[in-house]
């Protein structure tokens, strides 16, 4: 059974003042609903591949998304 692309997920980084990072896989309805929350700085749920997430948005200090697919092997070039 084909996944529907609304389904898939992708990498998402995000980085804490004081260091740490937190590594997410998101949809990219999620991805955009996060970038969009992020200049109001308060508290934000999500849902990871592995469940539900609140995240304090006032002390992100980066946000890394994975664009291009994950590929491992020969002759992929």
């Amino acid at each position: 059974m084909a996944k529907d692309s609304k389904d898939e997920r992708h990498g998402v980084t995000l980085g804490f003042q004081g260091g740490g990072g937190l590594a997410l896989r998101l949809t990219e309805k999620d991805a955009g609903a996060l970038r969009d929350a992020l200049a109001g700085g308060e508290w934000f749920d999500v849902q990871d591949a592995d469940g539900p997430v609140r995240i304090n948005l006032s002390q992100v200090v980066y946000v890394r998304t994975e664009t291009d697919e994950q590929r491992i092997g020969f002759g992929l070039g």
